[in-house]
């Protein structure tokens, strides 16, 4: 962004400050007879002066996650609630099929003791547990990141790897392929079994399927949200047997049926 784009971000800005202030000034004159509404700045996408996030349509952000600056989220991830991506002196790139799971941080390092400037590259069908640190790493297709584990400036997680939840990875450390990683500081423990490796591909679905439903969810109006209680508190009282006894037939609205693909006993399962 050129001198001449930054001064009109400035002015912009400026008149979005003006307007709250018109707005204490009129409930100022309304005395006791006021009603201020507080509205909240956050925004879920967020650019950083030239540098904007690219979300693919089909990726899922949550309300109260934070994607800053320059990232790339691909088709079918998910990014979910309280998560920050801060591209802000580097780069972050989010393969499809990824999840990002809450409250986890990805950052990026602009410089570090080895010199490396460090982007964050997270490929394919990677899970990310709920909590975790991803910083100016590398993260390829098909790998796991365990619930509050921390992973390092150059840390680099191949294929099919697992970090074990709580684990902290040292700088420039390599996970190779089929390998559980955990411990602080993180050291190999075991070696994957086929069964876990197919678990991660698994989890990776799972998530894109989920956030379908919560995409839905969140799109939802306020008469739609309104129909739905209603039917809700109308169809939890129903008792099944003593409607057979009286011959009675009451089909469960359409509104209230969770899609097979994120019931647990209805999950595809994977070749």
């Amino acid at each position: 962004m050129g001198t001449l784009g930054k001064a009109i971000y400035t002015v912009g800005s400026w008149i979005r400050g003006t307007g709250q202030a018109l707005d204490r000034l009129g409930c100022g004159l309304q005395g006791s007879y006021y009603f201020q509404e507080q509205l909240s700045r956050h925004r879920t996408l967020m650019n950083i002066f030239d540098k904007a996030p690219v979300v693919d349509r089909d990726a899922f952000v949550a309300p109260g996650a934070s994607v800053i600056g320059d990232v790339q989220v691909g088709r079918g991830s998910s990014i979910w609630y309280g998560c920050v991506l801060r591209g802000d002196v580097n780069s972050i790139s989010i393969g499809s099929g990824t999840n990002i799971q809450d409250n986890s941080l990805v950052h990026v390092a602009k410089s570090n003791l080895s010199g490396k400037v460090s982007p964050t590259i997270i490929g394919s069908n990677v899970t990310v547990g709920h909590s975790a640190v991803l910083h100016g790493c590398t993260v390829e297709d098909e790998a796991f990141v365990g619930m509050g584990a921390t992973l390092l400036d150059g840390v680099y997680v191949e294929k099919h790897a697992m970090v074990a939840a709580g684990a902290l990875v040292r700088q420039n450390t390599r996970i190779p392929c089929g390998e559980v990683w955990g411990g602080n500081p993180a050291k190999l423990l075991r070696k994957l079994t086929e069964e876990e490796m197919a678990f991660i591909s698994q989890s990776a679905l799972n998530y894109t399927n989920l956030a379908k439903v919560h995409a839905a969810e969140n799109a939802k109006g306020f008469d739609e949200i309104e129909l739905e209680t209603m039917l809700r508190k109308k169809f939890e009282r129903r008792d099944e047997e003593y409607d057979s006894m009286l011959g009675v037939v009451r089909e469960t609205p359409p509104e209230l049926i969770l899609p097979d693909n994120i019931l647990p006993d209805k999950v595809p399962k994977t070749a």
